[in-house]
């Protein structure tokens, strides 16, 4: 059986990543970043997934807040959700900057940590791949959720570790990449996702505020699967 390394954040798409993973017949190991994340919530949903799951969970530190720059890692209000058209990308005014096209919930090189993390990571625990749950359809038009910055850190990959350099590279798989929100939640209800466990929205809390970005992503998502979101009464 091989082994593979799946960030697992907490949130919807992460899960459903996990999932995938499994279905692949890879033995996985969830790795969990704290970084400093405004929605630390999403730090008790990624246990308790990991847990359903059935896998080992490992969280490491690293606080993104000492570099600041995001909503999710300064003090700067989340806003309310940015329409986002149907390429994925973001419409409408965006707070502080009306011109931009990236929201100010983007997290500077997240994905680029965190990759870069679970890279180390894989190569200690001999994983032929590592498993990240980006989208690049229903998405807030982050540039590290884009089919070719995965590509490029796949060629990164490729060149920055002793397993690679051996010939053994670890990949990096995106298997939500260019799926609509609502296909992956069909996927993951498919694969027995317990979608309650999870946790999208940018402001934490008790209960998701049905405002932000995140929450309006994934309220779209369900609504257009036909499906009910747990976490949502009614």
């Amino acid at each position: 059986m091989t082994r593979a390394v799946v960030l697992l954040s907490g949130g919807l798409d992460s899960a459903t990543a996990l999932a995938i993973a499994r279905d692949r017949g890879h033995e996985c190991h969830a790795l969990t970043v704290d970084y400093g994340q405004r929605h630390a919530r999403e730090l008790a949903a990624a246990a308790a997934v990991a847990q359903h799951a059935g896998v080992t969970q490992t969280v490491l530190q690293c606080d993104l807040r000492q570099i600041g720059g995001s909503a999710l890692t300064d003090d700067l209000a989340v806003p309310d959700g940015v329409e986002t058209a149907s390429d994925g990308t973001p419409g409408g005014e965006i707070p502080g900057d009306a011109d931009a096209a990236i929201p100010i919930t983007y997290v500077p090189a997240r994905n680029t940590v965190l990759l870069s993390l679970a890279l180390g990571f894989a190569e200690t625990r001999h994983a032929d791949a590592i498993f990240i749950g980006a989208n690049a359809v229903d998405y807030s038009g982050y540039p590290d959720c884009r089919p070719e910055y995965i590509d490029a850190f796949n060629a990164l990959a490729a060149l920055a570790t002793k397993r690679a350099v051996e010939g053994r590279p670890t990949r990096i798989e995106a298997p939500l990449l260019r799926l609509t929100k609502a296909e992956i939640i069909r996927r993951g209800l498919a694969l027995g996702v317990d979608y309650g466990l999870t946790w999208s929205c940018y402001r934490g809390g008790e209960t998701p505020c049905g405002a932000c970005d995140s929450c309006r992503l994934r309220a779209k998502g369900f609504a257009e699967a036909g499906a009910r979101d747990p976490l949502v009464e009614g």
